[in-house]
């Protein structure tokens, strides 16, 4: 079992309230019993030194998995019941899937993609993709979001074989709102569901900037992504486990069609008047004090124009 696979089965034990403490006491009992360990045969001691290195690590790891607010969690706190449900769902996908990176880890813990999965967007009739994506410092810091604004670090989808700057937040009407609670970071990805292109390898992609552009990521000649040599800055890219099964290709098409992009290497939004114009995201504030990245001209959660 892989360490991906040991957390989630950790995450998915129910423990009791004395759990704690009744684990610290059989570490107590395996070290007073050391002596009666000594005399026994040494097949018996090893055994027995496994038994409690094993109690110790799996009291470590449950504490390490349950430090963080799960993706329900997450969604609870924004007030988004619907949403914290459908990450409790047989259909989410939880992957505590975490990258160090500068001083900081990184950590993608989980997404849920589907049809009226969430109370908080004006399109949730549609297909729509949530992910959590956890950011800490390596050595405690707490973390402060005005330290890490939306408008200077991006969360966003990106599709192997499609250019990072034909297919991301900006091309797939995504929103990110940031979540800061004891010191931990917690961004919420909200974008049109990515399981159509899911024939292709599909990222999430966290780092220092904006819009992706040829300064931060390379496209390979078969087509996967990864951000170009000497970039610098926290960075993170996460690959999803994607059911092929439910790929869309037709969706794709129309997705190409409507974006006004195609698979070159554009690095501006060329809209129909002709004009370039430069892809910016704007941060606003809810009253609830979360912080929403919303593209110019979309509606926020409350409802308001930016």
């Amino acid at each position: 079992m892989n360490r991906d696979d040991y957390r989630r089965a950790v995450d998915a034990l129910p423990f009791s309230t004395d759990f704690q403490e009744r684990t610290e006491a059989l570490v107590r009992q395996q070290a007073q019993s050391k002596k009666e360990c000594i005399v026994m045969k040494k097949r018996g001691l090893v055994r027995a030194v496994a038994i409690a290195a094993a109690v110790a690590l799996f009291t470590v790891s449950a504490y390490a998995a349950s430090r963080w607010l799960s993706p329900a969690q997450v969604a609870e706190q924004h007030r988004d019941p619907m949403l914290a449900q459908a990450f409790e769902s047989e259909d989410a996908i939880r992957l505590d899937q975490s990258v160090q990176t500068e001083n900081f880890c990184v950590t993608l813990a989980g997404l849920v993609s589907g049809e009226n999965l969430s109370s908080w967007t004006s399109q949730a009739d549609q297909a729509r993709t949530y992910a959590v994506m956890i950011l800490e410092s390596l050595d405690g810091t707490p973390l402060n979001r005005e330290d890490f604004p939306l408008t200077d670090y991006t969360f966003t989808p990106l599709v192997a074989d499609f250019t990072p700057w034909s297919v991301n937040n900006w091309t797939l009407g995504a929103g990110v709102s940031l979540l800061e609670q004891d010191g931990v970071l917690y961004y919420l990805l909200d974008t049109r569901s990515v399981e159509m292109f899911a024939d292709h390898t599909v990222y999430l992609a966290f780092y220092q900037g904006t819009a992706p552009d040829r300064d931060t990521f390379t496209m390979a000649e078969d087509g996967t992504i990864s951000f170009v040599n000497g970039f610098e800055g926290p960075r993170a890219l996460f690959t999803l486990p994607l059911d092929a099964g439910k790929a869309d290709p037709a969706a794709v098409e129309r997705f190409m069609d409507e974006s006004g992009f195609d698979r070159e290497w554009f690095t501006t939004v060329q809209p129909d008047d002709g004009e370039t114009h430069d892809v910016q995201m704007i941060e606003t504030e809810t009253k609830d004090g979360l912080h929403v990245g919303i593209l110019p001209g979309e509606k926020d959660s409350s409802g308001s124009q930016s």
